[in-house]
């Protein structure tokens, strides 16, 4: 039974994230509830503590330095691939003000919660190992980032990565913090004419620059 909940919640989620970022976004913005609404049930029903879910303090030291190393290797690849190309300092206008900033690190929590707490806790509840386990939740994490191509790549790996980090040491905060920094780095490394401001869904085909 826990197994067939697990799955139930996998392509559940799934679902409700791809409706809402094809569908209704545009027609019913504030239907986001309902996703929340989905991983509180999850949470609940799976009986999940806040230390399953990854938010504790006990691992808080040992969560940050792995995903440091980790994901900070990936930050120096995009500061090297961004110098290479000649990237003028900048920063995304919508990112100018520490209020847009804690919007940003919001989502990014959010992302985090939905791919870790939720996806990845499922994935390992059937028994996966944690490779496994990490690489289907980045290929899930991935195609939600469809259709653009810069972002496809970049969340597969991301993704995965993240997933791996935190089957080991379920910690949140450190990775959606390391994620706000990667995006960032992304959106300044890769041109514009390529992510689109980092758009997905409709919003990647109807990106103006």
């Amino acid at each position: 039974m826990k197994r067939f909940k697990s799955i139930v919640d996998i392509i559940g989620i799934t679902v409700l994230l791809e409706l809402y970022i094809w569908r209704w976004q545009a027609s019913a913005p504030r239907a986001w509830i309902v996703i929340v609404a989905w991983l509180a049930a999850s949470f609940v029903i799976h009986r999940d503590t806040p230390k399953t879910l990854g938010w504790r303090a006990d691992n808080l030291w040992a969560a940050t330095r792995r995903a440091g190393i980790v994901l900070g290797s990936f930050a120096v690849a995009l500061i090297v691939i961004g110098l290479l190309r000649g990237t003028t300092a900048r920063i995304p206008q919508n990112h100018s003000s520490l209020a847009h900033l804690g919007r940003y690190f919001g989502f990014r929590i959010f992302q985090q919660i939905v791919l870790n707490s939720l996806m990845t806790n499922r994935l390992l509840e059937l028994s996966s190992p944690p490779w496994l386990a990490a690489a289907i939740a980045g290929t899930i994490f991935a195609a939600a980032h469809w259709p653009n191509p810069v972002l496809i790549p970049a969340t597969f790996i991301g993704g995965t990565t993240m997933a791996w980090l935190f089957a080991r040491e379920r910690n949140i905060p450190p990775l959606a913090s390391l994620q706000v920094i990667l995006s960032l780095l992304v959106w300044w490394a890769f041109p514009i004419a390529w992510h689109h401001g980092l758009r997905v869904g409709p919003g990647y085909y109807t990106f103006i620059r």
